[in-house]
């Protein structure tokens, strides 16, 4: 049984109240989004610059990025500062998600619940500066040293961003395989022995995945694949601290 809400009387919540009680959350989030922003748009051109410096340090003397549409020299630096503003706003989503869902949970949920939030938000970031730092030098690296004799890298501003954010958004999302793993273990839909017992499994599914949302090269394909197995090795074991268990009588009384 969910506990009542204290901010509405003690009774429990209706279907409005928790939607409207869910809109205002989603409104701070976004208003942290726009502040962000502002925050950050006066540097839009340095982000973009410092986003693009893993290519740049590897392009051939005298070969730069383009801009193939006009608008594109505005807008792709914005559209950059957006996202960056959407990442740097994560942990106050996370804070609203878990300041919306824990009046709903026993108190031991809640202890296990709050860590969770926390990681997962510091998972995500290691995610990207993992792509940043070691995933996009050897790529491009390996990008530029198998083109044809005569043909000049010159990527487009456009096409790089998208690029990145889609090798960014892979990552960031792979780095939360352990968090995945241990909320299918609290919600009883399966077990660390059982996960355990499929790691073949795992292993062959991360290339496939790793193949999926990485370039078509094997250097960026097994720098994904193998943070994700090793990754779902570590939530295999952690989650072994997150078997649901029955809730004691007297925590359901004072709730």
């Amino acid at each position: 049984m969910a506990a009542p809400r204290p901010e509405y009387g003690g009774a429990e919540m209706s279907l409005v109240a928790h939607l409207t009680e869910l809109r205002d959350r989603l409104l701070r989030y976004v208003l942290t989004v726009l502040a962000v922003l502002l925050v950050l748009l006066p540097f839009s051109n340095d982000l973009y610059t410092l986003l693009a410096t893993p290519l740049l340090r590897l392009l051939p003397e005298g070969a730069s990025m383009i801009a193939t549409e006009v608008a594109s020299p505005f807008l792709i630096p914005f559209k950059l500062t957006l996202v960056s503003a959407v990442f740097i706003s994560m942990p106050m989503m996370l804070y609203q998600l878990w300041g919306f869902i824990a009046p709903g949970l026993y108190a031991h949920e809640r202890r296990l619940m709050l860590p969770l939030v926390l990681t997962s938000s510091i998972l995500f970031y290691l995610g990207i500066a993992f792509a940043y730092f070691v995933v996009f030098p050897l790529v491009f690296a390996f990008l530029i040293g198998i083109a044809p004799q005569g043909v000049a890298v010159m990527t487009d501003i456009s096409r790089y961003l998208d690029f990145v954010l889609k090798i960014f958004f892979a990552f960031g999302f792979a780095f939360e395989i352990p968090i995945a793993t241990i909320l299918a273990v609290w919600a009883g839909l399966t077990t660390p022995e059982a996960l355990v017992a499929k790691r073949s499994y795992v292993i062959v599914g991360a290339f496939i995945v790793g193949m999926l949302l990485t370039p078509p090269d094997i250097i960026s394909q097994t720098l994904l694949a193998i943070p994700m197995w090793l990754l779902f090795e570590l939530g295999a074991q952690l989650s072994r601290f997150y078997v649901k268990q029955d809730v004691p009588a007297e925590e359901k009384g004072s709730d």
